[in-house]
């Protein structure tokens, strides 16, 4: 079998594969499982054999080869990571790097939040960025497929705090994963802002927001402070309403934008988690009989395949 695919293709194929497997339960996706039996089917003399948890000091996971004598490769996880969530998108990072790389890197991968140290040693910086985004395109598509995640909030509804909630425990991962993963679909302006102490870490928008201008520079400049009356800003007296959310006039978040905003504190790191949703622009609403609809429907299925 031909290993030259794409992050993207190699993550839709398994997820055909478990479309129709006889499996007991199709998501959250159990990658030990399907890491160590997928790699027998296909690569039986290079498989994955071993997917554990172990001491891992400064990294997240990490892919190694089997010792001399024996065959294959192995998964490793820190065990000290709290977090189901990214202990899943762990192991799916690092069965990525098995499919996409582990040629490239025969002595094998250790993978922390921001770098990959590898065991070929001659590879520059930029090289091991992109093997790592790599590494997370293949696991975000394993995880959280488009044609399922589409069903759970199509492109043209609005999302809340609820239904990301949902999505994240139907894929088994963190809630920003889940928001992120929706913000590369969805038809309306949104932005996700990760914020502490007042300022914010990172934000992404989606498509429709940033080709209105609406998006955060955090990268290169100041900080960037975020609204001192904004839900981020203060102590949460009633989270459940917080989740709801709130809305604020223009001039808050944005000079000439209207916002709602939705926070959640993070359960296990001392930040806020905003989800900014703005009115819709620049868009004619479509109906079910529109030319362009089916149009719009077409294209999933040929991206999608």
């Amino acid at each position: 079998m031909s290993e030259s695919k794409t992050p993207k293709a190699w993550a839709i194929q398994i997820s055909r594969v478990l479309n129709v497997a006889p499996i007991q339960q199709r998501f959250p996706v159990d990658v030990a499982w399907i890491a160590c039996n997928y790699s027998e089917q296909i690569f039986p003399d290079d498989p994955i054999t071993l997917v554990k948890g172990a001491s891992l000091p400064g990294f997240e996971g990490g892919l190694y080869p089997a010792p001399n004598g024996m065959k294959g490769w192995g998964i490793l996880y820190n065990s000290d990571i709290f977090s189901q969530g990214r202990i899943r998108f762990t192991l799916a990072h690092e069965f990525g790097h098995y499919l996409l790389h582990r040629h490239f890197s025969p002595q094998g991968l250790q993978c922390g939040q921001n770098n990959v140290a590898m065991g070929f040693l001659d590879s520059d910086e930029e090289t091991r960025k992109r093997l790592e985004r790599e590494a997370d395109v293949f696991a975000t598509y394993l995880l959280m497929p488009f044609d399922d995640f589409r069903r759970q909030i199509q492109p043209r509804e609005p999302a809340d705090m609820e239904r990301l909630s949902a999505c994240a425990e139907r894929y088994g991962v963190s809630l920003i994963a889940a928001i992120r993963r929706w913000l590369e679909y969805t038809e309306k302006r949104a932005v996700l802002v990760v914020s502490r102490e007042g300022y914010i870490l990172w934000s992404q928008s989606s498509e429709p927001a940033r080709r209105t201008g609406v998006s955060f520079k955090t990268f290169g400049c100041d900080p960037v402070e975020i609204p001192s009356s904004s839900l981020a800003a203060n102590s949460f007296e009633s989270v459940a309403e917080a989740r709801i959310g709130k809305h604020f006039p223009c001039g808050i978040w944005f000079a000439d934008e209207e916002v709602k905003e939705m926070a959640v504190p993070s359960e296990q790191y001392d930040f806020v988690i905003s989800l900014l949703l703005l009115p819709d622009r620049d868009r004619n609403p479509l109906t079910e009989e529109d030319p362009e609809e089916d149009a719009y429907d077409r294209l999933l299925q040929i991206t999608e395949g």
